[in-house]
């Protein structure tokens, strides 16, 4: 788990990984630099969770750093405002026991308003995002640790695509993998969400993004094209 700042949510995160089905936990909280109670809350917690501490470096960064220390053969994340299914875990373990071939599983998300901005909730009651939605993104994901050996870990230069950045290097690996039905995370929308706060940088970033992604899969084509008209 990363964190920022986020202790109004975090005792409410950490105890939705504490209470999973599956029990065989490391429960690693990387401390982006935070100045709030983070750290003294987290202590609380005692030998159940380990906690890393590192100067503010963004969200990617601080992710790398709890996959450099984790020694698990799979590894799941979970944002500190944010709450896991009890049996999240459970569930996507179950999925690689039967499909051995299996590099990463995602599940669904379903996004949940705090009281305090009811009215949003209520004018997006029927939008797309009060629905269950596919959730490519980390807090979600299951994956066999040593698949960030072939794609490689996150780009700490993107402060807010380093989840779709990472996920479109899986599918060009062609990894295999597999979303689940179940909704089986739970994301918080409140008042601080970096989406919301920083919303102008985290558009600009993932445009930029696709527009990379776009201009790639242009070149390729048009190298592609260019070895067939020599080869005829």
């Amino acid at each position: 788990m990363r964190v920022f700042n986020g202790e109004l949510y975090l005792a409410e995160a950490l105890d939705s990984i504490l209470a999973q089905t599956h029990r065989a936990l490391e429960v690693l909280v990387v401390d982006d630099g935070s100045t709030d109670g983070t750290a003294k809350l987290v202590g609380g917690y005692g030998e159940k969770v380990c906690y890393l501490w590192q100067s503010n470096a963004g969200p990617a960064a601080a992710t790398n750093l709890g996959l450099r220390a984790a020694r698990g053969d799979f590894v799941a994340f979970l944002d500190a405002d944010d709450v896991w299914h009890a049996d999240k875990l459970a569930r996507q373990l179950e999925r690689f026991q039967s499909r051995p071939e299996l590099d990463l599983s995602v599940t669904h998300v379903q996004n949940f308003w705090i009281p305090e901005l009811a009215e949003e909730a209520a004018k997006f009651r029927h939008h797309r995002i009060a629905k269950p939605l596919p959730g490519y993104s980390t807090v979600t994901l299951l994956a066999r640790r040593n698949l960030f050996e072939t794609v490689g870990h996150f780009n700490s230069a993107l402060q807010h695509g380093g989840d779709s950045d990472w996920f479109l290097r899986a599918a060009k690996h062609g990894v295999v993998m597999e979303l689940l039905p179940d909704v089986l995370v739970y994301r918080r929308l409140h008042r601080t969400n970096r989406s919301r706060i920083l919303a102008a940088a985290s558009r600009d970033e993932y445009l930029e993004l696709v527009r990379s992604e776009i201009e790639r899969a242009r070149c390729l084509g048009k190298t592609n094209d260019g070895g067939m008209r020599r080869g005829s």
